[in-house]
């Protein structure tokens, strides 16, 4: 309820910067532990507290975080920049540095002379070495289409050296036709998302639990806009609206 909650504020129309960037980091903050949490690799850990020089029964066991996990974290710029390296910044703090990498990759929309989507171009990248026994995330706060992750989910698999542990894409919002496309040409990509919007469906379908009628969902707009969405969170985050 708390994340739903700053997510419903960020898609305001009358929410603007400086808002819109503290609002994206703290749910990005939010869905990054969570993701941790459940996606990570655990060890077993004996740690000996604070108390231990009084009792030597105070030994802590528990199954905790790997802290030696190897993560990189894709920037998908434009909208992706912020979230990359909030998700970089907090993985240092956790991880081992030495184990954590920002890759970066210019990617935007293909459109037709009627402003469609037809695509995806990535006109650039910087990627910083091979990806084995990595944690590969994806913090993109739009998934609409899927174009954009699958173009990127392509370049790693067939470009980089090494085979990933988990592809994982943490993202704001997400529509039927991203989780099709996802599902069709990346079954192994993981994603985690706060909301998921199928404001065009039918009345009926709205009232169904998502999924029930996976092919009557539908929540993008003619040009391929999420509904009811957040606008085009790329150019609100970069005031810049071309």
């Amino acid at each position: 309820m708390f994340l739903s909650s700053l997510l419903a504020l960020l898609c305001s129309k009358d929410v603007s910067q400086p808002l819109v960037t503290d609002l994206v980091k703290r749910l990005y903050q939010g869905l990054i532990g969570r993701v941790i949490s459940q996606e990570f690799p655990k060890q077993q850990a004996k740690i000996k507290t604070r108390m231990y020089a009084l009792h030597k029964e105070a030994v802590l066991t528990d199954s905790i975080i790997d802290f030696e996990t190897r993560v990189v974290t894709v920037n998908l710029a434009r909208a992706g920049i912020l979230p990359s390296q909030l998700t970089y910044e907090f993985l240092n703090h956790l991880f081992k540095p030495k184990n954590v990498r920002q890759d970066h990759i210019y990617i935007n929309r293909a459109v037709d002379e009627k402003n469609r989507v037809v695509g995806s171009n990535i006109s650039g990248f910087k990627i910083g070495g091979p990806i084995d026994h990595t944690i590969v995330l994806y913090p993109d706060p739009m998934g609409a289409t899927g174009g954009s992750i699958c173009a990127t989910l392509d370049l790693y698999k067939h470009q980089v050296k090494g085979r990933a542990l988990k592809y994982i894409a943490l993202h704001l919002i997400v529509t039927p036709e991203y989780l099709k496309k996802i599902k069709k040409e990346h079954p192994d990509l993981i994603v985690y998302a706060l909301r998921l919007d199928r404001g065009l469906s039918a009345k009926h379908i709205l009232k169904t639990v998502p999924g029930t009628h996976w092919h009557q969902e539908k929540g993008l707009n003619q040009n391929q806009y999420i509904v009811p969405g957040a606008g085009g969170l790329g150019e609100i985050l970069n005031n810049s609206f071309v």
